[in-house]
Parts: C-alpha cells; structure tokens; sequence
C-alpha cells in the first residue's frame, strides 16, 4: 500500500484515503500509545482505509511491554528479552504497511473535545484535539494539536507501590522497573535481587533476571495462588496462561531460585544502598506474623504489588470508571470498546490488566468499532473473524479478573509501616504525619489528608503514593462489601503529564491591540467635564503625598 505525504512532511494515509493532504483537516482516528492495544488498533483502522495518526511517548512502537534498547546500543536479539515476540512483530509489520502516520515522542497531555470543520462523517461534527509535549523529554516545540473525529486511548497501566521501611533506598526498584532496565538499557539493578511483592509480573521479572545473568535468591509473593482455584472454568478456558507460567518457574527452578508464598519484604536494609530485606510470612489479612521474619542478603529489590490503568487522559474527559477485584479504578466499556463518552474508545490495560493478548485482540475489535461508526455501516472484519475477537476477550477478560481478585492487597499491609516510612517521596511525608492528620486532625478521606500534609502534591501527583495515602486515611479498612481497600477514587486532572507554561500560553489567542491609542477617548456627547478634586493630603518629608 502507498503512502501520499502532507504538505508538513508527515505521511497522510494511504493514497486516496479518508484523510486531504491538508495536514489541518484532522486524522478519521488518532490512537494514543503505540503498546500492543494500540498498534493493533492503528493498523486494523489503517487497513479499513481510515486515516490513522498513531501518538507515544516513546521513540519506537511497542509500550513497555514490547520496550527494546536504543539502536545505540548494539543488541543483536532483543527479542530474547521479550514473551510472543513473533505476535508484536507481524503486527509491526502489518502497521508499516499500512500507511498510518506514526508520530514518537509525543507525550499527551490532554484531550479537549471541539467542533471540526468539513465532512464529519459518523459524528455529526464532533471531534478532538489532541494535544502532546514532544522530543525525548517533552520539552520540545510547541506543535499543532493532533485532530481525529474519534480517539483510541491505549494508554496502558503503571506499578502500584506499597511502601515499607527503606523502600526509598538506592537499589529498591519496581519489578516492571527491573524490567525496563533490562529491556531497554540492557543493564541489571544489581547482581543479587530479591524480586517481591504480589502478582503475576514477578514470575516474568524474576526469570528474565536471572536469563540475563543475574542471582534471584528469594521470589517472595504476598498473596500466593490459591485464589485462582476459586476458578477452574476459567483456569481450564485459558490453558495457554497456564503454559506460559510453566515457561516463566522454569528457568526459575534450573537457576535454584526459591519461592516463597504468603509472605513479604516489610523493611530493607542499607547505609548508602540496600544490603538485605527483611521477609515476613503474612496472615490472610496481609499483616506480618510476630517472629516469622528472616534476613536476606541482595544489592537490590524489584518490588511491586500490581498494575493500575493509566486513566488520566480518560477520567479528565469524564469517561465512567469502575473498580477491578484488586480495587484499582478501570474504565467501563462496551462490548465495542467504547467509553462512556461519545467518540473515545479504549484498549488494552486501561480496562485493567490482562497481559498483551488480550490488548492486541481489544485494540483489534476497537478499530473495527470506530470503522463502522465513521462510515455508518457493517464494513469491517467479516463475522467469523469478529466472534473469534469476542469469545477470546470474554475468555481472557475473565482470566483478568481471576487474577486480580487472586493477588488483591490485604488491608493488614499498612502494619508494615512505621511512623519513620515516608509514604509520599515527592513532598517527604512520612506514615506519622498522615495518621496524625487522620487521628488527631479528623481527615477521614485522601483529599484532606492531602490538603493538611501535601501528600500527592509533588511530581507524580499522587501516582505513586494515592493509593497507600488512601487506604492509611480510612484507617486501612476494606469496603463493607468486603474486598481489597479501595484506592483514591481517580482524579480529573487536566494535565496527564508535565507540560511547559509555554506551552499553555500558546493556547491562548492573543488579544486584539486597540485601534487607536493616539487620542484618549473624550466625554460623552453632552455631558460635561468634572474638575478633578484637589489633592488634600499633606506632603511627607522627602515630597510624596501620604494617603
């Protein structure tokens, strides 16, 4: 398939696509996050014949699940690195060949709803700006907002933290971080990692270090596995998530590494780094058994316990949110990715997490929904294709939700903290402070705590510490319904990332200069002049009047 090009030097579609060559008519489609919900989503949209625009942070194609190293580095296999590495390379290809427009380096920051001119076909319109920071560091120009008639928001998940004492040593990482480190820079956190904390990443974290050379003398999980037995007909629908845990314990038990279940790192040791964690067996409840904790030695701990949607750019667009098992807040959709509002669709994590499979197969049915909502008809996948799509995602969601409900925080983790632990690193405020707050100041909820402490008023903005700052404002206490604590309900930011005032200025038209400031304006025609009072104050000593 060709590729016409705009007058800006960017590739506008397939030839006699959807998309003018004018580059201020907007995209049919623009997908932000280049991971695999959204590069399957882009490229189905390209090959339907939609003019796609495809948006990330990042400088190549494949979110953090696909992160490769710099060119710079030389690596010859990066696909060693990587889990179905042959599923995100067809569907790189297939995205190439599809004269989609990609454009890295593109950190959105928000997504403002407008009126578009010209056609608007399927909606009646209404379309969006997309507006992104852009180089390596989001401190480039200020471009031109990215317009679609619909958007795709692919935007992934993060690590949720719990902290402890001495999480904020040098060489305490997130397990996703270690991960990144590797994929990405080639490099280890250390040559002795304990990896801990709760979920099913551990397994593939801990395998990957100790493939790349790396000694894993404890697999420490808090939640263990026994909640998955809760669920046979789903463990027997998914049998390849089965096989794939199978080729994650693997190299684990050829490399010695032992496991241990219903138990945690509550406090890490060190001077200028960690030398050794404490590992506690836990009760149900998630709080540390008195005289069950041992020492272990390492030069560095990958620690997480989950992954939260990245739902900044959604929930500021008032997209509507439900809460997983494991009680982090997901956006709701329907049976064709659509959010609640009009013209966004989403994918991927962002529904909570279920592993690149099944982004690739929401991504896949999204594009096929924008495709038959812009053209109006039933074009697209033919039916076969599409109930394949929907029998594995209703198999694979359903995997999803067993497995958050298995690995869910206990309430009983915040017995873990000391007065000491600093729970918001931006702003350094430490477990004291904030159950002073809840206890002595009455905060009963994480915005009042914020307010009194500042906690979650730093860089992150609460990403990282709202959840623990939530669950110590109620006291730790799990919802009446019983479950996990719920996080702090999600935020309308405008802002999903850092942008330069700069940046927002150039927002705003400048004013019009007045006509003519030659002569000032006169009195109305009729009325009279006033003389101007006298001046009645008396003169200080160096000649100015006082008032």
């Amino acid at each position: 398939m060709t590729r016409s090009t705009a007058p800006d030097g960017r590739s506008a579609g397939p030839a006699g696509g959807a998309r003018p060559g004018d580059p201020a008519e907007p995209y049919d489609l623009v997908v932000v996050g280049a991971g695999p919900a959204g590069l399957a989503g882009a490229a189905t949209a390209a090959e339907q014949g939609l003019s796609v625009a495809l948006l990330d942070g990042d400088a190549g194609l494949g979110g953090q699940f696909y992160r490769q190293p710099a060119p710079a580095l030389g690596a010859t296999r990066p696909q060693a690195l990587h889990h179905d590495w042959p599923a995100f390379a067809a569907w790189r290809r297939r995205w190439e060949a599809s004269g989609g427009v990609h454009l890295p380096e593109h950190h959105v920051w928000t997504v403002v709803a407008e009126r578009l001119a010209g056609p608007a076909t399927g909606t009646g319109g209404a379309g969006w700006a997309v507006h992104a920071a852009t180089g390596p560091d989001g401190e480039g120009g200020r471009p031109e907002p990215v317009r679609g008639r619909a958007v795709l928001l692919a935007t992934g998940a993060s690590e949720r933290h719990l902290p402890f004492p001495g999480w904020t040593l040098p060489g305490v990482v997130g397990a996703g971080g270690a991960q990144a480190m590797l994929k990405a820079g080639l490099v280890l956190p250390g040559r002795r990692v304990v990896v801990a904390g709760s979920g099913p990443l551990l397994l593939t974290v801990a395998s990957s270090l100790t493939a790349a050379g790396a000694r894993v003398p404890a697999l420490v999980e808090a939640a263990g596995y026994l909640g998955y037995a809760r669920r046979p007909d789903v463990l027997a629908a998914s049998p390849g998530k089965a096989a794939e845990a199978v080729g994650h314990l693997a190299p684990l038990l050829r490399h010695g590494v032992r496991a241990y279940a219903r138990h945690a790192v509550v406090r890490a040791h060190g001077t200028s780094r960690v030398e050794a964690v404490t590992v506690a067996r836990l009760d149900r409840d998630w709080r540390p058994v008195p005289g069950t904790g041992w020492i272990v030695r390492c030069d560095a701990l990958a620690v997480g316990h989950g992954l939260v949607p990245r739902i900044d750019l959604a929930t500021a667009l008032g997209c509507a949110v439900r809460t997983t098992a494991d009680g982090a807040p997901a956006l709701v959709l329907d049976a064709g990715q659509a959010t609640s509002v009009p013209g966004v669709w989403s994918a991927g994590e962002t529904a909570g997490p279920g592993g690149a499979r099944l982004a690739l197969i929401e991504g896949e049915l999204a594009a096929l929904a924008v495709t038959r909502r812009l053209r109006g008809d039933t074009a697209g996948a033919p039916p076969g294709r599409l109930r394949a799509l929907l029998r594995a995602r209703t198999r694979l969601r359903a995997f999803a939700e067993l497995m958050a409900a298995a690995h869910a925080p206990g309430a009983g983790w915040r017995h873990w903290l000391d007065d000491t632990t600093e729970i918001c690193r931006c702003e350094e405020v430490t477990a004291g402070r904030i159950r002073e707050a809840v206890e002595d100041l009455g905060a009963g909820d994480a915005r009042t705590v914020k307010l009194l402490t500042r906690a979650g008023m730093g860089w992150c903005q609460g990403r990282v510490c709202g959840a623990a700052v939530a669950c110590l404002a109620r006291g730790g206490t799990a919802p009446a319904t019983g479950g996990p604590p719920l996080p702090a309900s999600p935020e309308r930011r405008p802002l999903a990332v850092p942008v330069t005032l700069g940046a927002l200025a150039a927002l705003v038209p400048p004013r019009p200069a007045p006509t003519d400031t030659a002569t000032p304006p006169g009195p109305a025609p009729g009325a009279t002049s006033a003389p101007a009072p006298a001046d009645t104050r008396a003169p200080a000593p160096d000649g100015t009047r006082q008032p």
